[in-house]
């Protein structure tokens, strides 16, 4: 089954999304969003993430289709939601202090692939993506946490333990090897 995968993390998490996508297999079925606090930064992590992926790897563009096997990653000061097999970008308040955030992805995600929806929260600081993550998960969708113990900035994922109870609570090799399952 097709699966919309949303992937939040900030400080130490640019390795953490490294090594996920790197295990993702080709062909793939489901699409991966990404988005990384990077605020208004140059981002180059679709290019440091095609370097180790065989999945293609660009940074989400506005009333774009969404495709299967692609990973989509929130440009610089954007924030970026899905919605009838669309991307959308905006430049709305910061959410937790940042844009592009994650919770504002996760509740699109949720509301619009309902049941089939997964959030994943990696390592940072602060608390976005918990809401998100609570969201995913109430409307029947899959919550997974990165093990705090291992996260190099564990309090996105403490936040994410606090606000809702995840499916599963991995390390990084297990949430990469539970995504390309999911393929």
């Amino acid at each position: 089954m097709c699966k919309m995968v949303a992937i939040a993390a900030s400080a130490g998490g640019v390795e953490a999304v490294r090594r996920i996508v790197a295990v993702l297999p080709f062909p793939c079925a489901s699409s991966f969003f990404v988005v990384v606090h990077i605020g208004k930064h140059p981002g180059n992590l679709p290019a440091i993430l095609n370097i180790v992926s065989k999945l293609p790897a660009t940074h989400g563009r506005h009333g774009a289709l969404i495709e299967p096997g692609h990973i989509y990653v929130a440009p610089p000061d954007h924030h970026m939601l899905v919605g009838a097999g669309l991307i959308w970008l905006n430049q709305g308040p910061r959410v937790h202090y940042t844009r592009p955030a994650a919770d504002p992805l996760f509740r699109s995600v949720a509301e619009a692939y309902e049941g089939t929806a997964v959030g994943v929260v990696l390592s940072g600081m602060g608390a976005d993506g918990a809401a998100g993550l609570r969201s995913i998960k109430e409307r029947g969708g899959l919550a997974i946490v990165e093990d705090p113990a291992e996260a190099p900035y564990p309090a996105m994922p403490e936040a994410a333990l606090t606000a809702v109870k995840p499916d599963l609570c991995l390390s990084i090799q297990g949430i990469a090897e539970y995504l390309a399952a999911l393929c």
